[in-house]
């Protein structure tokens, strides 16, 4: 049984409920553990928890989760988890968890929801916030307009500091240090900060404190950009505005980083060949087709490397130390070029790379690539020395790691530039072209050079 003590409430709390809850042998004793981990666990952790638990045994978690757990789960866990829940949980189950979302959580998950359910989600909305969701149907998921927080103060330029300072006194939303002002057509004039409001005068009037020189983002801006712009703008929230000039919602601090993880998390899988939200026990056949597109690209690059080692056939079967080594080649090789790809391609993600500083990030790699290939090749060709007794495979080798390291380095920035230009995720496809680069310019040199000064 779960203990629940001091030293639980740590970052492996969610492992020791996991563990208790695979070790349990009845119905009875998982309903247990789930509601003692209640006083343990962040509402966040329980999505994390469901997704953990094989299919065969998550609708009896699920069944003792509180209708807390259950609301904010439903939520957070991924769609492919989303997706077997409804086809799992009855109708009149599904309805229940969807009466109670609001118009943000609506539109997150619009995309997964069944049309039915999407129609039932969104009639359970009073009539502000099926207004606040045909506004974000005008913009697309791309779009930060289709993505705004409602969360906000809105007020006239009207009106008098003693009746702001009314507002403020009913409580303020999460992230707002500032009221947003706007006239009688909607259209926003300025902003006022909290603090200034609260040190004024109440017999002056509020328009005396706008301040209308406000960064704005307009609502057909691009999702991660706009959020970069958040982080970037030393400001709680920035405020949204249409094409019009209207004051449509904002955007908050704790969004813009949230946006810019997803951006992160989905390079990372991508990188991988793996869909963002595959859940850990999604079907085999599910699973295989999600990657088998990424195995067969790499298999088509490979054996293009494997018919330029080919080329070099008889070189092969005449010095067989150069079998032995080519792995050395090609290991180095990649994970040089990977080290690069990796810096190149989070610099074009956080907008850091132009055509401006890429000839100078190109010589720098350059040199990097240099320096490491002269230091690695001189240890390898030295340890290949000692272990062959061999100094022209020594050399062949030693200047082989030379050329695939600065290949490497060069490869590493060439590749996703061409590729971003191209309109193609660097993150997606980057690894592939440059493994299959660093291979081939690898083995050409190295077993190049072995026919040259060893047969």
């Amino acid at each position: 049984m779960l203990d629940i003590t001091s030293d639980s409430l740590s970052s492996d709390t969610l492992s020791i409920v996991l563990n208790d809850v695979l070790a349990a042998t009845s119905d009875i004793e998982v309903t247990q553990i789930v509601e003692e981990a209640s006083q343990v666990l962040a509402l966040e952790q329980f999505s994390l928890l469901i997704e953990a638990i094989p299919m065969q045994q998550r609708l009896v978690v699920w069944n003792a989760y509180s209708e807390e757990n259950q609301q904010s789960s439903f939520v957070l866990m991924g769609d492919d988890t989303r997706t077997w829940l409804m086809d799992k949980l009855t109708d009149s189950a599904c309805f229940e968890l969807l009466a109670q979302l609001d118009v943000e959580h609506i539109l997150e998950l619009a995309e997964d929801l069944p049309d039915r359910f999407l129609s039932y989600a969104i009639k359970q909305l009073d009539e502000s916030q099926r207004a606040l969701f045909q506004q974000a149907q005008q913009f697309d998921n791309e779009q930060i307009g289709h993505w705004l927080d409602y969360d906000y103060v809105r007020i006239s330029e009207k009106l008098k500091v003693s009746s702001a300072k009314r507002i403020v006194a009913k409580g303020l939303s999460p992230y707002t240090d500032t009221f947003y002002t706007v006239n009688k057509e909607g259209l926003l004039t300025g902003c006022v900060s909290v603090n200034d409001l609260l040190a004024a005068d109440e017999s002056a009037l509020l328009a005396d404190l706008i301040d209308g020189e406000l960064v704005t983002l307009q609502g057909n801006e691009a999702l991660y950009e706009s959020a970069e712009k958040v982080i970037m703008s030393d400001k709680m929230a920035l405020p949204v505005i249409d094409e019009n000039g209207h004051f449509i919602g904002r955007i908050h601090i704790a969004s813009a980083y949230e946006i810019r993880q997803e951006q992160i998390q989905g390079q990372i899988n991508n990188a991988a060949g793996l869909r963002e939200d595959e859940d850990l026990f999604s079907s085999v056949k599910q699973s295989a087709q999600n990657r088998g597109v990424w195995l067969g690209i790499n298999l088509a690059t490979a054996f293009l490397a494997s018919w330029f080692i080919g080329l070099f056939e008889a070189t092969l079967q005449q010095v067989v130390a150069l079998a032995v080594l080519m792995p050395v080649v090609a290991s180095m090789g990649g994970i040089s070029g990977s080290q690069t790809l990796t810096v190149i391609v989070r610099g074009l993600a956080l907008g850091q790379i132009t055509e401006a500083n890429r000839n100078a990030l190109l010589q720098k790699e350059l040199k990097v690539g240099a320096v490491n290939g002269v230091i690695w090749s001189l240890v390898i060709g030295v340890i290949t020395y000692y272990w062959f007794d061999n100094s022209a495979l020594s050399f062949v080798i030693g200047f082989a790691i030379l050329l695939n390291l600065i290949a490497a380095s060069v490869s590493g920035v060439i590749i996703p530039s061409v590729l971003d230009k191209l309109k193609i995720d660097p993150a997606l496809s980057g690894s592939v072209v440059l493994t299959t680069v660093t291979d081939i310019v690898g083995f050409v040199v190295f077993l190049g050079l072995g026919r040259l000064l060893l047969l």
